[in-house]
C-alpha cells in the first residue's frame, strides 16, 4: 500500500484482493492506495478521506458514507452490478459511477452450461456412488441408480435476456436445447421467442436466472413460483442469491418440488453458518461459492475496463456510466 499524497487524483481500490489480476496504473497522475480488504463504514469512510476516485468490488458505498466523502467524485465499480452503491445518493452529489460490463462472457455462460450438465447427467450421485464402492460391488458393468437427462431436446429458460443471458441461450442451442425467454422490455433478435413468466415456468425444463438484483427482482422466485415448475426440472442461478428464496427452494428440494437446482451466489456472501442453502447435502443441488466470473481471462478483462472507466472519467467523457 502506497502512502496518500496531495495529488490531485487520489485513488483508493477497498478490496484489491478481490481481484486476481495484473491492474496497470492509470495513465494520468495520481496517487494510488490499495486494501486487501474494507470492513464496516468507518474504515471505509476513514481510507476514502481526500479520495476522488474510489475503486470497490463488494464494499458497500451508502448514503451515510457518501456524506462524509465531499472530494469523492468517481465510484469504479469493478463489477457488473452496482447494489452496493447508492446510486440515489450519487445522482444527488453528482457522484459519477461506472461499472464493468462484457467481460464475463465467457465464463459466467460456461460455469452456467456446466451446473446444467452436471445436474442432468447426475454426476455429483454418480461420484458419491464410485466413492461409496456401489459400481465396485456391482453385477453389471454400470450404475442406474439415478436417471439421467440429455441437455438435447430439452427447453432452456432464460429469465432475463442481457449479455450474460444472449450468451447462454447461444451454448444452450449449440447443445441443442429450445430456448424460450421472459426479458422485461421486448426483444428485437431472429428466432427469440419470448413468453409470459407464467409460461416459462411451467414449461422450462432448465430455468436459468440471468437478472440484476433490485426491489422489483429480490425473490422473484419463492414458493409460489417453484411450485409451478415441473417436478423434472432445474433451476440455475449464476446472477444474484436475492432472486431466490432460499428457504423455500431449500424446501422444494427436500420435497422434490423440483429435480434440482446449481447455484453459484447466495443471499448473503460469504454466507452465514445457518444459510438453508449451504446446508443442503442433496446430490441434486450444487453450490459453488461465487466463482463464474472468476476466470482467469475473465478478471484480467475486467481489470483492464476498469482502469479504462477510471480513465475515460479523467478525460472528462466517462464510460459504462449507471449514474
Amino acid at each position: 500500500m502506497t502512502a496518500a499524497s496531495t495529488s490531485p487524483h487520489r485513488i483508493v481500490f477497498l478490496d484489491r484482493d478481490s481481484l486476481i489480476a495484473t491492474v496497470r496504473p492509470p495513465a494520468f497522475d495520481h496517487s494510488w492506495e490499495e486494501h486487501a480488504h474494507t470492513r464496516g463504514s468507518e474504515q471505509t469512510v476513514s481510507r476514502l478521506q481526500g479520495a476522488i476516485i474510489a475503486i470497490t468490488n463488494k464494499v458497500p458505498l451508502r448514503a451515510a458514507e457518501l456524506a462524509q466523502l465531499p472530494k469523492l467524485q468517481m465510484i469504479a465499480v469493478a463489477a457488473t452490478g452496482t447494489d452496493i452503491v447508492d446510486l440515489a445518493a450519487c445522482r444527488e452529489r453528482g457522484i459519477v459511477v461506472a461499472n464493468i460490463r462484457d467481460y464475463a462472457r465467457a465464463t459466467v455462460p460456461e460455469h452456467t452450461l456446466a451446473l446444467m450438465l452436471a445436474l442432468r447427467r447426475q454426476l455429483v450421485a454418480y461420484r458419491a456412488d464410485v466413492e461409496a464402492g456401489l459400481w465396485q460391488a456391482s453385477e453389471r458393468f454400470c450404475l442406474f441408480d439415478h436417471p439421467i437427462r440429455d441437455l438435447a431436446g430439452s427447453r432452456l429458460g432464460l429469465l432475463g435476456y442481457g449479455a450474460l443471458g444472449k450468451s447462454v441461450a447461444q451454448l444452450g442451442r449449440a447443445f441443442g436445447m429450445q430456448v424460450i425467454v421472459h426479458n422485461r422490455s421486448p426483444i428485437a433478435e431472429d428466432g427469440v421467442r419470448q413468453v409470459s413468466f407464467d409460461e416459462l415456468l411451467a414449461t422450462s425444463d432448465v430455468l436459468s436466472l440471468h437478472l440484476p438484483l433490485t426491489d422489483k427482482t429480490r425473490n422473484i422466485i419463492g414458493t409460489a413460483e417453484l411450485a409451478r415448475m415441473q417436478a423434472t426440472s432445474l433451476l440455475i442461478n449464476t446472477a444474484r442469491g436475492g432472486l431466490v428464496d432460499e428457504a423455500a427452494l431449500a424446501e422444494a428440494l427436500t420435497k422434490g418440488v423440483i429435480a434440482g437446482a446449481g447455484f453459484d451466489v447466495l443471499s448473503k456472501e460469504p454466507p452465514l453458518p445457518d444459510n438453508p442453502l449451504l446446508n443442503l447435502r442433496l446430490p441434486n443441488f450444487i453450490l459453488t461459492p461465487h466463482t463464474a466470473w472468476a476466470s482467469g481471462e475473465a478478471m484480467q478483462k475486467l481489470a483492464d475496463i476498469l482502469i479504462g472507466n477510471v480513465e475515460a472519467f479523467e478525460r472528462g467523457a466517462p464510460t459504462n456510466v449507471v449514474a
